[in-house]
Order: C-alpha cells, then sequence, then structure tokens
C-alpha cells in the first residue's frame, strides 16, 4: 500500500524524524493561506502516488502566498503518469546545502532487511545506481539481530555522506528503522535527506509503502487506503469485493487460476507461447460456485480480453464448484 508524501512525514515525524513545516491544500486558496502561516516562501507539492512529480512539473518554489496560490492552481488538476492531481502539500522552503538519499527496504535475495545511504541525493536512486554504483553504501541488517552501532559506521563512511553530521545522521537511521518495522513498511526512503545551510539535517521528503498483507495489524494506516488513488475502476471493484485481481495493461487473456505461484506461472507461460496476459486473479481455495462466476465477470469488464485462461488444481478447491461457476 502506498501513502502520499504528507502522510508519511507525519508518520516521520511521530518517530522523531526532523521534517519541515506544512499541510495538505485542496484549492489554491488553501494553499496561499497555508503559504501565508509558513512566512510566504514555500515548496508547492504536487500529491500523487508516482515517483518522479519534479521533473513532471509538480513541484514548484513559491515566493509569496499568491505565487503559492499561482503555482497550486498550476498543479492541481495535472496529470502525472496517468494520475490526477487532487491536493498538494505546501512545505516550508529550506535552504539546502547537501542532498542525501537514505532507504530501508528489504533484500529478498539476502533475506534481511537492507540500508541504503547516498551522497548523490535528491535524484532516482536507480539512476545513481547504474551511472555511480560508488557512491551507494548498502549494508544488509539480520532481522533477528537488528541494526548494530557498527552498520551505521559502516554506512557513514562507505556512502560519502558528510562525516561531520554522522551524529545527527546516525539517529534519523534508527528511527527511520524503528518506524519500518513498527508500521510493517515494505520501503521507507528519505529523498533527499538535506543537510540545510543553518547545519540541520532533515527529511525534505519522504516516501513508504506499507506491506499489504499487513495491514490487519495496522488498522490506523489501513485508513489512510485510497482505493482508485494508484489502481484501475476494475481493481477498485475487486478490492471492494475482496479479489486478488491486478489489471496488466496492454494484454488480452484473462487469467484465472487457485493459488498465487499456480497463477503466476501460468502467466509466464501465456507470455511464453506469445500471449499476453491481461491480468493475475487468484481465486483462492475456498472458492465457491458464486465467487467463481463473480470473479469470471470480473474479468470479462475489460473489453480488451479476448479469451480466458483457466488454471485450476483440484487438491485446493473443487472442481465441480469451479465448473458451476463458469
Amino acid at each position: 500500500m502506498k501513502i502520499h508524501e504528507y502522510q508519511a512525514k507525519d508518520i516521520f515525524a511521530s518517530y522523531g524524524i526532523p521534517v519541515p513545516a506544512g499541510r495538505v491544500a485542496f484549492t489554491p486558496d488553501e494553499a496561499a493561506a497555508i503559504a501565508a502561516e509558513l512566512g510566504g516562501k514555500a515548496v508547492v507539492k504536487a500529491q500523487v502516488h508516482v515517483g518522479g512529480r519534479g521533473k513532471a512539473g509538480g513541484v514548484k518554489l513559491a515566493t509569496t502566498p499568491e505565487d503559492a496560490r499561482e503555482k497550486a492552481s498550476q498543479i492541481l488538476g495535472m496529470d502525472i503518469k496517468g494520475l490526477t492531481v487532487q491536493k498538494v502539500l505546501v512545505s516550508q522552503a529550506v535552504d539546502i546545502a547537501q542532498e542525501y538519499y537514505l532507504g530501508l527496504t528489504m533484500d529478498r535475495d539476502a533475506r534481511k532487511l537492507v540500508l541504503i545511504l547516498s551522497a548523490s541525493g535528491g535524484v532516482d536512486i536507480e539512476e545513481v545506481a547504474a551511472k555511480t554504483p560508488e557512491k551507494i553504501a548498502k549494508v544488509h541488517i539480520d532481522p533477528l539481530i537488528g541494526l548494530q552501532e557498527f552498520q551505521l559506521k559502516r554506512a557513514i563512511f562507505r556512502s560519502g555522506v558528510d562525516v561531520s553530521k554522522a551524529k545527527e545522521i546516525k539517529g534519523i537511521i534508527r528511527k527511520l528503522f524503528t518506524c519500518y518495522l513498527a508500521i510493517d513498511a515494505s520501503l521507507a526512503e528519505i529523498n533527499p535527506l538535506v543537510v540545510t545551510k543553518a547545519g540541520e539535517v532533515i527529511a525534505l521528503d519522504a516516501k513508504i509503502n506499507i506491506d499489504d498483507n499487513a495491514l490487519y495489524r495496522q488498522p490506523e494506516l489501513e485508513k489512510l487506503l485510497e482505493v482508485g488513488a494508484d489502481m484501475d475502476a476494475i481493481e477498485a471493484e475487486a478490492y471492494h469485493k475482496g479479489i486478488a485481481y491486478v489489471h496488466l495493461s496492454g494484454g488480452n487473456i484473462g487469467v484465472m487460476g487457485n493459488g498465487a505461484g499456480l497463477v503466476m506461472t501460468t502467466m509466464d507461460v501465456i507470455s511464453r507461447a506469445g500471449g499476453k496476459p491481461n491480468n493475475f486473479l487468484d481465486i483462492g481455495g475456498a472458492a465457491t460456485t458464486e465467487v467463481v462466476e463473480n470473479e469470471l465477470m470480473l474479468i470479462l469488464k475489460d473489453p480488451d480480453v479476448k479469451g480466458i485462461f483457466l488454471n485450476v488444481f483440484g487438491g485446493i478447491v473443487r472442481c465441480d464448484m469451479v465448473a458451476e461457476g463458469i
């Protein structure tokens, strides 16, 4: 589950990570009022569940409340990678001296968490990894042991960040690690983590993805889910009905099976044969006739679907029920 930058910053702040002051606005007038509260100079940032907002023109500096109103009117309603901007974050402007990258995520190959720190912040970390991989420090963290002091030092010295700010950066990393575990995140990212001209270390941006499978124990965070914000109409309907469905653009073969591994393997087989899967749909192990019927109708709602490939393993679900549903 993705959440917006302003929501991620609120979470970071609750764990003691310093963030710039700011609030979300839904209209240009609200943006102007917030900018006035912040002293006039502010940054107006589009709030959509996608990266690359700055490159798309979704992040603008405003020098006065009137300018913030104008910038907000330009950003609200924008289309950024297929998503319409419906709100903006009006945030306190910061005089930046240095920009770093800091992130925590899961390395599934290593079966460990990985701390990523780089002195090259403010750009996509994938771009840094491709062009200057030596500027990225990666430190794996054993989940049974947790974050250790030597790992913090290793990340600081390997990354090339200003060692005079090591104490502040280590403090933020510790708080980010605590936050990451507590909210069942799959990604917690600060890009950029900045050192201001006044010497403060601040999380200027914030990105958090939360593990969908852990939402049952994160009821407050589940309330932040915006169905339809980063999913199409069919996916939104599937979510409301509790159906495990993911739409794939450009495909024309609907896919239905029972068990995530079986469905994904079926998609691979279709692709290898030259076909293009339209969706992933797992009916699960307790599917009834009615459930199968509803799920087939869901697949058929996409006019691009020209055929449906069903792969059902009889040891998990009764095949006569599947047949009746079809």
